[in-house]
């Protein structure tokens, strides 16, 4: 990929009509359609236009899913690194990495979490209902009935524990004036009374405590030892509240003894050294483990892919190097302004596994008619309800880069430039006006004026 300012111009083949494949994500046989073309030379100007296009990479040859007629359509996504915020999930791969590189620990998907107390009523609110409904189909007679017999149970169980009642009192009333006339207690016989099955709760036992009330009762004493070794901490320390940024955890100081050393590859000046393609190396004790492929362009750094040694998977290395990712294009934008974007591929909300790019907020999505960028969450509501979506609620909004001269094209033919209105002269053999129209339409006036389109 060339510089801007190179001599070198971008040089494309393009191929007539439409390719039908085998679709990765949903595995529909011939579902899956793009355009594409063949990229013998290409600037990073272009492919930064381009890719505001809804184009793609995949070493040289370029591609455009047709967005409505695809299985599963590919928004273009870009994250906002300098507004960026890792999440919850972010900052636990990032300690966990800290974790292995100072200590030589790392788990692997142990979930040590507790269930929440609303988990366990609603199981127990389920169970009472599973039991109501087999009471009632257990028990197939009148309400009136039922009732009924209620009644009588209670008016002769209260007979029979009147004269009861009645008589432990008198014992406990002649108990209470033998202690108090100073006779020894040995004297006074307490013998405990053993309850019958049903007839209320064991009192020579302690009372039972719910699990839900010792987890809350657990919980409050953590809370409050919590707070005390805070204030503590406060007194002798005061800290800032103030979230830690991504650089705070990448950059973590590790110990003198740290188990692992990781090294990342970086070019030492930015943008300085040029812009186009470069792999970010990944080393870990001197073995490399990973390794990603990055496009530095005017306005973005495009992360293109990253393979890794599958041992060290319990790393989470495709998030760990999209937040490096991150980190280094907000490092680049602070020597070069107008570079200010991460731009993460496709996003596929109709596939489950490809909605992970959203995670990384704020992150907008390209409108594939339009060509706008748009909030994801303004997107994501309509993407619910339909696999393709045009995203800009305008709707005398049109693309602004439609083609509006097409003789203006520059192509390449017989190894000399010359405009589309002059090779037409010169063309023999049957037209191809609908080829480079629809060449054209997909590529934006700015692209068609300036990179040459080969002919034979």
């Amino acid at each position: 990929m060339a510089a801007a300012s190179g001599t070198s111009p971008t040089i494309v083949e393009y191929f007539e009509g439409e390719d039908f494949y085998r679709c990765g994500y949903c595995k529909n046989e011939t579902g899956s359609r793009s355009n594409g073309m063949w990229a013998h030379s290409m600037t990073v100007q272009d492919y930064q236009d381009l890719i505001d296009r809804g184009w793609r990479r995949s070493g040289k040859y370029v591609y455009k899913p047709v967005m409505n007629q695809t299985c599963c359509p590919q928004y273009t996504i870009r994250c906002r690194p300098l507004h960026f915020q890792p999440s919850k999930s972010h900052k636990k791969v990032l300690k966990k990495m800290f974790k292995f590189l100072s200590k030589g620990e790392f788990s692997k998907g142990n979930n040590e979490e507790e269930p929440m107390d609303s988990q366990m009523d609603d199981a127990g609110m389920h169970d009472f209902t599973l039991k109501s409904k087999l009471d009632i189909k257990s028990d197939q007679r009148p309400f009136s009935e039922d009732c009924h017999e209620i009644k009588e149970s209670k008016m002769k169980e209260k007979e029979d524990l009147e004269p009861k009642e009645t008589k432990m009192l008198n014992q406990a009333h002649a108990k209470q004036e033998k202690l108090g006339s100073g006779e020894p207690s040995s004297s006074v016989k307490v013998v405990p009374s053993t309850p019958k099955p049903g007839k209320g709760a064991d009192l020579s036992k302690p009372p039972c405590r719910k699990a839900k009330d010792i987890r809350k009762e657990r919980k409050r004493q953590k809370l409050i030892l919590k707070s005390q070794t805070d204030q503590v901490q406060h007194e002798e320390k005061p800290k800032l509240n103030q979230p830690k940024s991504i650089e705070d955890f990448i950059f973590d100081t590790l110990p003198d003894k740290s188990a692992h050393q990781l090294e990342a590859e970086n070019p030492p000046n930015g943008p300085d050294c040029g812009y186009g393609s470069f792999h970010q190396q990944y080393w870990l004790d001197g073995k490399i483990i990973a390794v990603g492929v990055i496009d530095v362009l005017p306005y973005c750094v495009s992360s293109v892919y990253l393979y890794y040694d599958p041992d060290y998977a319990f790393l989470s290395l495709g998030v760990y190097s999209a937040l490096r990712e991150i980190a280094f294009t907000r490092e680049l934008h602070e020597k070069t302004s107008q570079l200010s974007y991460y731009y993460m591929g496709f996003y596929i909300h109709s596939c489950p596994k490809m909605r992970y790019k959203g995670q990384y907020r704020p992150s907008d999505l390209l409108c594939p008619e339009t060509y706008v960028w748009v909030p994801i969450e303004q997107c994501l509501p309509a993407l619910e309800n339909s696999k393709y979506c045009r995203f800009n609620q305008d709707t005398k909004a049109v693309d602004e880069e439609r083609i509006k001269e097409l003789d203006r094209l520059r192509v390449l033919y017989k190894r000399t430039i010359m405009p589309y209105n002059i090779y037409k002269k010169r063309q023999k053999g049957p037209s191809d006006e609908a080829i480079v129209q629809q060449y054209a339409d997909l590529v934006g006036q700015t692209c068609s004026e300036r990179m040459l389109l080969f002919r034979s």
